[in-house]
């Protein structure tokens, strides 16, 4: 495990200086569960919630938080991103649906924190959406699932 790199020689906290590093593409997916009723479930999977599209919609909030991460996280750089996508994982058994969202971008830091809150937003907006009928739904299991590029490399979660 490497050091933490967002403080300086006085604990103070800094955005780190990357203009040294080199320039490689990087990748970074992460994802998350968000635990509905099956009422909920089944207006979802069949688009007839009152509110609209919950998928599509989520979708492009998801995305739409990704590009804004700077500015949600204090010592996060702005990145220009050339990639961002969601993806969803229906499991109607358990009545969750999963959430993933992948980042690309060519630049000197990494996407991680951008997918990260790319899932998260996702699943706030299905959330938001459909708190009407089901104020008791948990969001679980956000994590980075995989990044490549950059000094560190590749990463998996197991």
């Amino acid at each position: 495990m490497g050091e933490l790199t967002h403080f300086d020689k006085e604990g103070n906290a800094v955005m780190v200086d990357v203009s040294q590093k080199a320039e490689t593409e990087r990748t970074a997916t992460a994802k998350g569960i968000i635990r509905v009723s099956r009422e909920v479930f089944e207006k979802i999977q069949a688009g007839t919630m009152a509110k609209g599209d919950v998928l599509g919609i989520a979708r492009t909030a998801g995305i739409m938080a990704a590009k804004r991460t700077w500015e949600l996280i204090p010592l996060c750089h702005l990145l220009a991103l050339t990639k961002c996508s969601v993806d969803f994982e229906l499991y109607p058994e358990s009545c969750e649906i999963e959430a993933a969202c992948t980042v690309k971008t060519v630049g000197k830091t990494g996407v991680e924190m951008e997918a990260l809150t790319g899932a998260q937003i996702t699943l706030l907006t299905i959330y938001d959406m459909c708190k009407a009928l089901d104020r008791s739904m948990v969001m679980t299991d956000i994590r980075l699932c995989e990044k490549s590029g950059g000094k560190s490399g590749e990463y998996r979660h197991d």
